[in-house]
């Protein structure tokens, strides 16, 4: 029996030896196309999960948030709660408004929104950070993390603090260093162990960002004068 004849690797549109062409070939070439980019969509998309499990469990969620946007929301919460408490005690023990100083709260006010809002988008940044870390052993993983979170954290404060005559930058990169080295390691963790894919579940995603976050202004809250 006469082997059969194979497309040759050279000449992928000549067929036991008969070329394909004019619109036949043109249609030939189209099909391939598509049937090469539905393969690397293919393997790009089961590439994200460890296991057929996991891109089950992805695709069941009711309301994902990627990885990108979850840190973008936990940089809003770090940006917005610690530095928040901290302004709250400074208001409760000085009082400003009994000495006509109520312009320091609209201050306050700026440098709150200005650290939430660059928490939000550099967030964003260190989500694809911490993503890539994620594929790192977890002793890799946690050992990197307090100086991504102290960088992240940094960046916020002073951010913030610029509004404060200047100076007030290096005191809001010190103190947003301080909360992102303990916050970022912490959760990365749940994120790490919660995600599936690219992707962690809303209802999972909501108590651990509120939890880290309100437990931070807490401790800022009771911290002795």
């Amino acid at each position: 029996m006469e082997p059969q004849k194979t497309i040759p690797f050279d000449n992928p549109t000549e067929f036991e030896g008969v070329e394909i062409t004019g619109s036949d070939r043109d249609a030939a070439e189209r099909r391939l196309t598509t049937l090469l980019k539905v393969n690397a969509d293919f393997v790009r998309k089961n590439s994200r999960y460890d296991s057929f499990e996991d891109q089950l469990e992805a695709e069941l969620m009711v309301n994902p948030i990627s990885s990108e946007k979850a840190f973008g929301y936990f940089g809003a919460l770090l940006g917005s709660f610690p530095p928040a408490s901290f302004f709250a005690r400074f208001l409760f023990e000085t009082d400003p408004f009994s000495r006509g100083d109520g312009w320091i709260t609209i201050l306050l006010l700026v440098v709150t929104i200005v650290t939430a809002l660059t928490g939000y988008f550099s967030g964003k940044l260190i989500g694809k950070v911490v993503t890539s870390l994620e594929k790192y052993p977890w002793w890799a993983m946690i050992f990197l993390l307090p100086f991504v979170g102290f960088l992240w954290g940094m960046i916020s404060g002073a951010a913030g603090g610029f509004f404060i005559f200047i100076i007030g930058a290096v005191f809001g990169a010190a103190i947003g260093g301080a909360v992102g080295a303990i916050a970022l390691p912490v959760f990365a963790v749940f994120h790490r162990i919660l995600k599936r894919g690219d992707q962690i579940e809303q209802k999972e995603f909501l108590p651990i960002a509120f939890g880290i976050t309100l437990t931070i202004s807490a401790l800022i809250l009771g911290l002795p004068v």
